[in-house]
């Protein structure tokens, strides 16, 4: 249990459940530990220590979540005992699987993550207006490529928030607003609020 350090939700109170494995490899991942480390859980044992913390606001991340193959069955669980969850995707995995009533938050890989060739394009028209769409960006390169991207896909219109994000200690985000700001981009600047509160390379915040 912590607080939300990204996304619309950022500051809130938030319980997070990380699920092991990614076929990722992004140049910026901040969380490679979650490539190989965990410990196999039941659904119910999760569910139970969630409801431990009683927080209604939960965050499914990784790794990659949609690799488990019972991550549907998580959500779903979570959903009917009353939360309000969010899923945060690399968004190459395929979302039909993503129960309706959750919160999908797709990160739209850019060519500085070196993943940018993975991103299933399908995803977006799956995305919906409760929904988000991210982009860590770290260079002008980067940002070019998602000025491109909101602006070819109508993205501000598809989802509730379009977030851009600066690679935490690469790319200034002064650059960046000022950037957003020249083009009179409708996208929201986002910082990784838990590392400048807590550092970079602390685990379990």
């Amino acid at each position: 249990r912590s607080i939300q350090g990204e996304a619309t939700r950022a500051g809130s109170p938030c319980t997070f459940v990380r699920l092991a494995g990614c076929n990722l490899r992004c140049a910026w991942c901040d969380t490679p530990y979650a490539f190989h480390e965990g410990a196999t859980r039941s659904i119910d044992d999760v569910v139970e220590e969630v409801e431990r913390y009683g927080c209604g606001l939960v965050e499914i991340t990784g790794g990659e979540p949609l690799l488990q193959p019972d991550a549907r069955l998580l959500m779903e669980r979570l959903l009917a005992s009353g939360h309000t969850v969010l899923l945060e995707t690399g968004g190459h995995v395929n979302l039909e699987s993503v129960p309706p009533g959750v919160v999908t938050i797709m990160d739209i890989k850019c060519p500085g993550s070196g993943e940018a060739h993975r991103v299933d394009w399908t995803n977006l028209e799956r995305l919906t207006r409760k929904d988000e769409a991210k982009f860590v960006i770290r260079d002008r390169q980067d940002y070019e490529y998602a000025r491109g991207v909101v602006e070819r896909h109508a993205l501000a219109g598809r989802v509730g928030a379009v977030l851009f994000s600066p690679v935490h200690g690469v790319l200034d985000p002064r650059d960046l607003v000022a950037w957003v700001l020249a083009d009179h981009l409708p996208v929201r600047v986002q910082v990784q609020v838990h590392k400048y509160i807590w550092g970079a390379d602390k685990r379990g915040v």
